[in-house]
């Protein structure tokens, strides 16, 4: 057995969400429960010719849940997610037994407000995040703070969590949701916020009072977006400490990409 194979467990596809030709959502089942800190990745993996190839992918799945599940964009010539893509309910793929990643909810500093702002698929940690929450009040535990999850997608069918954030947001008052696309004219029914999120977020931090005193933000997905935020919140007044970033690729030098397209932490 190659040594990677040594290091890795297989998991089985229970469920398949498809909410695009390229963007669908899948939940596995390993051989034991993945344990975990909302916010953290784990790496899947597939064997190709005899060789695995493996890449790391947040979790959007809550550590009290018994599978771990998984937001992922086809990257078309990319080396992973093709693979991952034609696999289906009951088919098999390798999981790392590790979950790893520092981009967790701010609990060192007085902060009660958390602003959680993504494109597409990087949302997938904050699903995570807010599961646990949600859990946790069930539980009966006081949830003491409040989070603003706003997501970024070219289009309205890329929201593959506005449901389930929006009704729990219906529910409970320590949450808000706001979906934003930057393409809407292919949508014609949508009628909730227009733009990238560089073009609103200004906008929300004022209106909700989310103060460098207050607040901690986080970023996760598209580079561009993540650097052009972190230079509205520093304007803003933001200090670094109060801004934590997970970035799901590194662009190569002069290539640029649609701010709002699918995250693509799968082919770093």
């Amino acid at each position: 057995m190659l040594e990677t194979k040594q290091k890795l467990e297989w998991a089985t596809i229970t469920s398949r969400r498809d909410l695009s030709d390229d963007l669908w959502v899948i939940r596995v089942r390993p051989q034991e429960r993945l344990l975990f800190k909302p916010g953290q990745y784990v790496a899947l993996g597939v064997e190709v010719e005899g060789k695995v190839i493996e890449r790391p992918f947040s979790i959007a799945s809550a550590p009290h849940e018994e599978e771990a599940e998984f937001f992922l964009e086809l990257v078309h010539g990319g080396g992973l997610t093709p693979h991952l893509h034609a696999r289906h309910i009951g088919d098999k793929l390798y999981m790392r037994r590790q979950a790893k990643g520092l981009f967790t909810l701010d609990t060192a500093s007085p902060h009660k407000k958390h602003f959680l702002a993504a494109t597409v698929t990087g949302v997938a940690p904050y699903v995570s995040i807010i599961r646990h929450a949600a859990e946790q009040a069930r539980q009966g535990h006081n949830i003491d703070c409040e989070f603003v999850v706003m997501q970024g997608a070219s289009r309205p069918w890329e929201f593959a969590y506005q449901e389930e954030f929006e009704e729990l947001a219906r529910q409970v008052s320590w949450l808000r949701y706001y979906p934003t696309v930057s393409r809407p004219w292919e949508d014609l029914s949508w009628s909730g916020e227009v733009g990238r999120i560089e073009d609103v977020l200004r906008k929300y931090l004022d209106l909700l009072n989310y103060e460098p005193f207050n607040a901690t933000t986080y970023l996760c997905g598209h580079p561009e977006m993540i650097l052009n935020c972190k230079g509205i919140l520093a304007r803003r007044g933001f200090p670094k400490e109060s801004i934590r970033e997970e970035v799901y690729w590194v662009p190569k030098k002069g290539e640029h990409q649609d701010q709002t397209s699918p995250s693509a932490q799968s082919e770093i």
